[in-house]
């Protein structure tokens, strides 16, 4: 078994189609097919079950594909650190990404990361955090930055915290009195009128669930989307009240709007997660080691007078891995 025809296996696996895994991997079909059929001749059983327009895994290749993964990654992850070791850092760093980080220090890091590793590949990937925490677990990205789940990350992934927010009511400007401005709103009364807000698929979506459930309330999400800026837009239409991030940039300073806090609040954090139990990679490392020194720079700000609360001090949660700081 060979690192190459596992990487065949793979792409063929990810793409459901052996012409685009050639594609993909830069050689003929019938050299994947080849490789493909060697491999299930020397595992005893067929590893894709052909169907007129796609092949689909077989009980025998689900069980194969997260072990090639780790094999794929383990061989990456020993010619990265001797790059590493000689300065010249490469590779890939694949990062999954919710909405709203615009504010928060993502941006900036990525950045200052394509400026000293030129040499690696960063790409994004955009879904909600339930489905790209299942990524991280099954290696199919490096790193993610996702809601965390109310009652904490699962085993499989480390984590460490990028933003503590709160969910906040969002009415029309001049909708409340001015006497009123900071007084919180109710669930309840948030209740009674058409709610904006997160869909079913966001993580932020089960931290308001069980707010409401926690005051015997059902949550009734007349218009749900993941859009923050089309939330507010609804608002300004009239339509309802948007229980969306405090910390949205789209919501920041907007004069046509009021945030109201919430009664009991509802809290929230982002997280960036990778995959526990292995070490990461070197690119992955790079990224983690990099976001250090800037919450270092920012402490020392803060020490000589400078405050800024957009780039936390780094916390880390590395369950089933080791601790990193």
């Amino acid at each position: 078994m060979e690192l190459r025809t596992l990487e065949y296996f793979v792409a063929v696996a990810e793409e459901r189609s052996f012409t685009k895994a050639a594609a993909r991997c830069h050689v003929v079909q019938p050299a994947i097919s080849q490789q493909i059929q060697a491999l299930e001749k020397e595992l005893g059983e067929s590893l894709f079950e052909r169907l007129p327009r796609q092949v689909v895994l077989t009980s025998g290749g689900a069980a194969l594909l997260p072990h090639a993964r780790a094999c794929l990654a383990a061989a990456a992850s020993a010619v990265l650190e001797f790059a590493d070791r000689s300065g010249l850092l490469s590779g890939s760093f694949a990062l999954g990404t919710v909405g709203g980080l615009e504010g928060t220090v993502i941006p900036r890091l990525l950045g200052e990361y394509h400026t000293r590793y030129p040499r690696v590949a960063v790409s994004l990937t955009g879904a909600s955090s339930p489905a790209l925490v299942g990524k991280v677990r099954e290696g199919e990205i490096d790193a993610a930055v996702v809601a965390g789940p109310p009652d904490g990350e699962p085993a499989a992934v480390a984590s460490r915290v990028l933003l503590e927010d709160r969910i906040v009511a969002v009415l029309p400007a001049g909708s409340r009195s001015a006497s009123l401005a900071n007084v919180p709103m109710t669930l309840d009364e948030v209740a009674r009128g058409p709610v904006i807000s997160y869909g079913p698929d966001s993580g932020v979506h089960a931290y308001i669930r069980e707010a409401f459930a926690a005051k015997g309330l059902r949550l009734d999400v007349a218009y749900a989307t993941n859009d923050v800026a089309l939330q507010l837009a609804l608002v300004a239409e009239g339509i309802g009240i948007a229980l969306t991030s405090h910390a949205s940039p789209v919501l920041a300073a907007d004069p046509r709007f009021v945030a109201v806090p919430l009664e009991p609040a509802i809290r929230l954090r982002k997280v960036f997660v990778w995959r526990a139990g292995t070490r990461p990679s070197a690119p992955l490392r790079a990224f983690l080691d990099l976001w250090t020194e800037l919450s270092e720079e920012v402490t020392e700000q803060r020490n000589g007078g400078i405050r800024s609360a957009r780039y936390p001090a780094a916390r880390v949660s590395a369950r089933g891995a080791d601790r990193t700081s």
